[in-house]
């Protein structure tokens, strides 16, 4: 049985992500808070920003899950057949 390589991040591309995600979060608060808008509508920018950061997450976890499941899924039928294939003897008579 082959063992899959696992995939880790590096600490240098999770840096450069929330260093980006940092940036762009600050350009929208900075951006909406210099609008040339009504209060109102400033607040339901920013509460638009908050809806799709907050949904932003709850996709990637989903995403995130969904991988895991796939490969722990795999993984079952990997063994179920390593298994039927360890028991079978193709010069056994029955």
């Amino acid at each position: 049985m082959t063992r899959p390589v696992k995939s880790t991040t590096t600490p240098a591309f999770y840096l450069q992500a929330v260093i980006s995600f940092g940036l762009s979060v600050a350009a929208m608060v900075i951006g909406i808070a210099y609008l040339p808008v009504t209060t109102w509508v400033r607040s339901f920018m920013g509460i638009g920003l908050l809806y799709v950061v907050t949904s932003t997450f709850t996709l990637a976890k989903c995403v995130r899950d969904r991988t895991e499941e796939a490969a722990v899924v795999n993984r079952v039928d990997q063994a179920r057949l390593d298994k039927l294939l360890a028991e079978h003897d193709p010069f056994r008579n029955d």
